[in-house]
């Protein structure tokens, strides 16, 4: 038709020729796609996280509740039987309690708190696809602009 422009350059049918435009387009789409499946694998792995950690936290928060409201009655009964037993003050019994609960409490506190850092692992998976992620953006970025040769 006389009334139409023509048409140069690579375009063929229906497609319309890759340009800058395209390019950032489909980059910006990979990104965002990439951006989303890095956040569902974060959810996942905080999901898988929580469901390790959670026994771990439940007894250490038990632990810390019991220890706080149970610790004043116990010593002082404790220091009282000791000091009858031993024929001692009841300074002395007090102090040989005090240092004895809190040799314990510490051991079952470090043995919770050990059982908790494994939970975290999980955020591996995601470390790992993040990295990669970023790998692949930079390499799109370096040679974006350079032509692939031919073979």
């Amino acid at each position: 038709m006389a009334d139409q422009a023509a048409i140069s350059g690579n375009y063929s049918g229906g497609q319309q020729p890759e340009g800058v435009v395209g390019s950032v387009s489909e980059f910006g789409s990979d990104i965002a796609t990439l951006a989303e499946l890095q956040g569902k694998l974060a959810l996942i792995d905080f999901k898988e996280c929580l469901a390790k950690a959670l026994i771990p936290l439940a007894l250490v928060a038990v632990g810390l509740i019991v220890l706080l409201g149970a610790v004043p009655v116990v010593l002082l009964g404790a220091a009282a039987l000791l000091a009858a037993a031993l024929k001692i003050g009841s300074g002395q019994a007090m102090l040989l309690t005090g240092g004895g609960v809190l040799v314990l409490t510490a051991t079952v506190v470090i043995v919770a708190a050990l059982k908790l850092g494994p939970a975290f692992s999980s955020f591996n998976r995601s470390r790992e696809e993040l990295s990669r992620n970023l790998a692949w953006i930079r390499t799109v970025v370096l040679y974006s602009g350079r032509s692939v040769p031919r073979r």
